[in-house]
């Protein structure tokens, strides 16, 4: 009963006002993507309904609305063109049908293959012929048959345009652009909304001559779909290439919404399921091809949507608009409509898309798919895109790369990266040859396949390198594709990378090259060894690591927000990234000698640690503060030993003065004679202590007591390299705040 009146609440306060806004969106959308489709105005206003109430209660997202989609809108067009507006709804219903078999058949994630370049690239085109056609419509003419058709009949147009017409566009066009920088109370009117109403009231009161439309004979004209009539082959292809453009459109649309809230994720075949049905009941209905649109779906969200309710709830605001208050709809100029069009369509050429499918080399992809569906059509401008993308593809994983570079002792540092197959085998093998005979060579293979050739290829080339008395070290960075091909072992068909760059063993346990020293570090001052192992490391990162790791360093470069603090010791082998399997941006890290946290008011003064505990907590807000000890902890030990190991450290002395408190609760709680193993059980007493010492800060006392802060303690064993948990002190040993 609670449960139900709760969510019966939360309907009432996020979704309701939700349903309205992406309502007053839907309604000039919906019949502005029915001009252009060619289609009767009333299909767009029912495939909208159908869209909300149906998709939107059986579909598989929270949040997301569907209606018709200006994408699709070039397809229904040819199809009203070449089988009729009555035979089209019926493809639509036969598409739906697929849709709901690929569902039921959980094949949605299939469509999460196709290339994001191809679609955008086909949401630009799409975008450029509607505004290109709906200009027409402005300037007082009719569209053309084609994109190119309608370039070259422009500039007859603008000689012959008609005033009226073009002003209503341009007022429509400006209150669109302005819309977005009016104040925040004003934007409450969808932008779409206000220009069509500026632009009907504007010519209603200067008597303006334009074209009106007029939706009084959409009941009585509605007929059941026919089957079409035509090749069997060119039907069956339209049935399949309004399914799959629609399903894929609203599955992108989902995966795409899940990233702007909280809710729970899409359930993407059924989501295809439920798009299925709503298709065959809007085609049923004489309605437009139904889809998730990404506009309605982005203002649902952003208006406080939660639930799937919004959606049903703005289909049934359209059902009693168009049933009661339908006849307003008349003081919409039809150039209103063709204007809003036009700046719908320059907007779907969007300059973001361009810039992501920039970074990943893919927009020879979108160019290609704009371009073709400008000249070619809808269907051939997907296929091209396709064809393009998987040739690129194709291309990327037989692309061998062999690079060269001379080092200070005379040696020569090659790596080779990428899918080593045959088609790489010519560049290899002149690259290679390209190396100085008889010079010292340290081969880096940075690759995650090779087949027979390419070995072959590599192979002959190092007997024959070290024939002229050269010699080759070979450094595999993920399996060893080389070595068990040497070696004669069967390959195996899948692909199972370590981790690269072996980043997380020390300098003196990698493998080094035969010319570089690999025993056991020398004693005493070794300044330059450090310096060099330094800068060579560096360089190592650079050519390794960075590029993995810089798409999430560009993310982080303009906050942090790290959910935890993380104190340990300055003790090297205790690796806080390595032992908690974290990574950049997650800990907040404080490292000194002994893992010690000073009490407030505690002498000698220090404000290190204290402002890093104030940042993390007052600042960063973190959930958690860890304070992490090790085993053997030196700092531990000259506690142990009174101050007598640090004797020649001031310092060391007037720090570990901060440690006392752990060494009084360590002997208070000994039960064991001070025997080897206490030195282990004071670095875990001594992590249970500085537990206590954080909660003499009253900011971090309040929020462990509300429940905003835990505080955790781990101990590492080094050994064993094991990491575990710590409880607290027991309340009778607790130092009383």
């Amino acid at each position: 009963m609670i449960g139900t009146l709760s969510r019966v609440l939360s309907t009432l306060r996020y979704d309701v006002p939700a349903s309205l806004v992406v309502f007053l969106i839907a309604v000039p959308l919906s019949l502005g993507i029915s001009m252009a489709s060619g289609a009767p105005l009333a299909a767009g206003l029912i495939a909208a309904m159908v869209g909300g109430i149906v998709a939107g209660a059986l579909g598989g997202s929270a949040v997301q609305v569907s209606g018709p989609a200006a994408g699709l809108s070039l397809v229904v067009a040819d199809l009203v063109q070449t089988y009729g507006w009555r035979a089209t709804c019926m493809i639509t219903l036969f598409a739906g049908v697929v849709q709901l078999a690929l569902g039921v058949f959980r094949a949605a994630r299939a469509a999460l293959a196709v290339s994001p370049a191809v679609i955008h690239g086909m949401l630009a085109g799409v975008g450029v012929v509607i505004a290109l056609s709906q200009l027409h419509v402005v300037l007082g003419g009719r569209p053309q048959r084609s994109a190119l058709a309608n370039i070259m009949e422009l500039p007859r147009q603008l000689a012959e345009m008609q005033h009226h017409t073009v002003a209503v566009g341009l007022l429509t066009i400006g209150v669109l652009a302005l819309w977005t920088r009016l104040p925040k109370r004003v934007k409450v009117v969808p932008a779409p909304l206000a220009a069509l109403l500026v632009a009907g009231v504007t010519a209603w009161a200067f008597d303006w001559d334009v074209t009106r439309i007029d939706l009084s004979n959409a009941v009585t004209s509605w007929a059941f779909p026919v089957l079409p009539s035509g090749d069997w082959h060119r039907i069956v292809g339209a049935v399949l290439l309004v399914a799959l453009l629609a399903g894929v459109e609203s599955l992108l649309c989902s995966v795409a919404v899940d990233g702007m809230h909280d809710g729970p994720r899409t359930d993407l075949d059924q989501e295809l399921s439920g798009q299925g049905v709503a298709n065959m009941v809007s085609g049923a209905l004489g309605g437009l091809p139904v889809a998730g649109v990404i506009v309605r779906s982005t203002a649902n969200v952003q208006a406080g949507g939660r639930s799937r309710f919004s959606a049903v709830l703005h289909g049934v605001w359209v059902v009693v608009f168009a049933l009661g208050f339908g006849w307003t709809i008349k003081l919409i100029p039809m150039e209103a409509l063709a204007a809003l069009l036009v700046f719908i369509g320059v907007q779907m050429v969007n300059l973001g898309h361009v810039r992501k499918v920039h970074g990943h080399g893919e927009v020879p992809v979108y160019l290609v798919t704009m371009g073709a569906v400008l000249v070619l059509g809808l269907a051939e401008g997907v296929l091209a895109g396709l064809a393009l993308a998987a040739l690129l593809a194709l291309r990327r994983l037989t692309w061998v790369t062999v690079k060269t570079r001379p080092e200070q002792d005379g040696r020569v540092h090659a790596t080779i990266s990428g899918s080593l197959t045959f088609l790489g085998v010519p560049r290899l093998t002149r690259d290679l040859r390209a190396i100085p005979p008889g010079t010292a060579v340290d081969l880096d293979l940075n690759i995650d396949f090779m087949d027979n050739a390419a070995f072959e290829a590599i192979h002959s080339w190092r007997l024959n390198h070290e024939r002229l008395g050269g010699s080759v070290d070979i450094d595999e960075l993920h399996d060893e594709w080389y070595a068990m091909a040497a070696s004669g072992t069967r390959m195996s068909r899948t692909k199972t990378p370590r981790t690269p760059d072996r980043w997380w063993l020390p300098w003196s346990h990698r493998h080094h090259r035969p010319a570089r020293h690999s025993g056991p570090a020398p004693s005493g001052p070794r300044p330059a060894s450090v310096e060099c192992q330094l800068t060579a490391g560096a360089r190592e990162y650079h050519r390794r690591t960075a590029p993995l790791v810089r798409p999430i360093f560009t993310e982080l470069a303009r906050k942090q927000q790290p959910t935890h603090l993380f104190i340990t010791c300055a003790d090297s082998r205790v690796i806080p990234s390595l032992i908690t399997a974290s990574g950049p941006g997650d800990l907040f890290t404080v490292r000194n000698i002994g893992n010690l946290v000073p009490r407030r008011g505690a002498e000698p003064h220090d404000d290190s640690v204290v402002a890093a505990i104030e940042y993390a907590t007052q600042v960063l807000g973190v959930h958690t503060i860890t304070v992490c000890g090790h085993s053997g902890c030196g700092a531990m030990c000259g506690l142990l030993s009174g101050g007598v190991k640090a004797g020649s450290l001031p310092g060391m002395r007037r720090w570990l003065r901060h440690g006392y408190h752990s060494l009084a609760t360590f002997i208070e709680t000994a039960d064991e004679p001070l025997d080897g193993g206490a030195l282990d059980r004071l670095c875990k007493v001594n992590v249970q202590q500085q537990l206590e010492n954080l909660r003499t800060y009253r900011k971090v006392d309040e929020q462990v007591r509300a429940g905003q802060l835990e505080l955790v303690g781990l101990y590492f064993d080094i050994s064993s390299a094991r990491v575990h948990m710590l409880p607290p002190l027991p309340s009778t040993l607790s130092v009383k705040i």
